[in-house]
């Protein structure tokens, strides 16, 4: 069975090194060979074992009649969109990594698929190597699912754990992401949250069977958390991480993205590094976790070619993904409840006791000129009102 990968990056290496280090073990699995036959790039790379591979246009690809597998790992929507389409209306099973296409067009793409009898598989787009996506779709289909919710995004998850155990600033800890090749030179997509956002609108989307645009999804990245924050946090034996969840409550479905204040006993808690995890919770099953590396050369390769098994042994046959083109109407932001640690001057420790229901206060030496404490449960309008009232120095969200 003939394979072609559209790019040649650091995921698109890895599937090209995965096919063919692994060719026995892939055999034995579908039952026939798997060849790569083509590799899109516009680069050329001289004396590297693709060289041979290496195709320059698309069509080359497309209207070979050999090919009966095209794996996507270019990235971005423009041209792996158009790229992406054609090659399943041909009639061609595709897999692929890239969440902004899945989050984008997963909805249109699986129904094209399920028409043409063949397969869109994505496992990839989220948590990298974490087989997270193929449990929704196979093994949690007895269960009404009330909750999705983790860490999706390695980066992030660094640097908070840099700040944490080093004392080190956000700004020292995005410098050391970078020079270590887990964060990007324009990092925004993930120190803004909008990495984290197109996972879970993906993982949401599966879970509840509807298009949920991530556009629709409230999303605050980590660029305002300070070493004081982090401090609090320590003391009160808690972590700080970029939580991604999406819940449903009273019939409607909520998602965000945001930094959350977890606490010890929470699985999340001791998740650290680079490593990903991702929680769901069945009405029947309860609670499970998947743990791994969210990203990776050799891990996201792992989960594409999965899918490429996958899609090689179900060849003219349909695997069934329950997410509909109908739009998906999320609960609104203002009424998602929640407890929150706020930090105001000190001078306004009387009125915020008086302004909030607090849980608890939080004291620390080296802030004397703080007041901090936690909010017992209120929902997202009724603390934002409440702040505006205060000179507020900085909030988290609190688990």
């Amino acid at each position: 069975m003939k394979v072609a990968i559209l790019g040649y990056g650091t995921v698109g290496s890895g599937v090209f090194g995965v096919i063919r280090e692994n060719a026995a073990v892939i055999e034995k699995r579908v039952g026939w060979p798997i060849e790569v036959k083509y590799v899109l790039d516009l680069r050329e790379f001289p004396g590297d074992p693709v060289e041979p591979f290496l195709v320059h246009d698309f069509r080359k690809i497309i209207e070979d009649p050999e090919v009966e597998i095209i794996v996507e790992v270019m990235g971005g929507l423009k041209p792996a969109y158009d790229f992406v389409k054609e090659a399943l209306l041909s009639g061609r099973s595709v897999c692929t990594s890239n969440k902004e296409l899945v989050a984008a067009y997963g909805a249109e793409l699986i129904a094209i698929a399920k028409e043409k009898n063949i397969n869109f598989l994505f496992e990839a787009s989220v948590g990298g190597g974490i087989p997270v996506i193929r449990q929704l779709m196979r093994s949690v289909t007895a269960d009404e699912v009330e909750e999705v919710s983790g860490i999706l995004n390695g980066t992030t998850n660094y640097m908070m754990t840099r700040m944490r155990e080093d004392g080190i600033s956000f700004d020292e800890a995005l410098a050391d992401a970078q020079a270590n090749g887990f964060a990007e030179r324009n990092p925004a997509a993930d120190i803004e949250g909008y990495d984290a956002c197109r996972k879970i609108a993906i993982l949401t989307s599966l879970a509840y069977g509807q298009q949920v645009d991530y556009q629709d999804i409230y999303t605050e990245g980590i660029t305002k958390i300070t070493e004081a924050d982090v401090a609090y946090a320590k003391s009160m034996k808690h972590g700080i991480k970029l939580i991604a969840r999406s819940y449903q409550k009273d019939g409607k479905i909520y998602a965000m993205v945001s930094p959350m204040m977890v606490r010890k006993k929470n699985p999340l808690y001791p998740v650290n590094g680079v490593f990903n995890a991702i929680k769901l919770r069945g009405n029947m099953l309860g609670d499970i976790m998947f743990y791994g590396m969210g990203a990776g050369k050799y891990p996201t390769a792992s989960a594409v070619v999965s899918d490429v098994i996958d899609a090689a042994k179900h060849r003219s046959t349909n695997i069934p993904i329950l997410w509909s083109t109908e739009k998906l109407d999320l609960g609104k932001k203002d009424d998602m409840e929640g407890r929150f640690f706020v930090r105001v001057d000190a001078e306004s420790a009387e009125r915020a006791k008086a302004i909030f229901d607090i849980h608890k206060v939080v004291s620390l030496p080296e802030y004397p000129q703080e007041f901090a404490f936690v909010t017992k449960n209120m929902t997202e309008k009724e603390f934002a009102d409440s702040a505006a009232k205060l000179p507020v120095i900085g909030f988290i969200r609190y688990e």
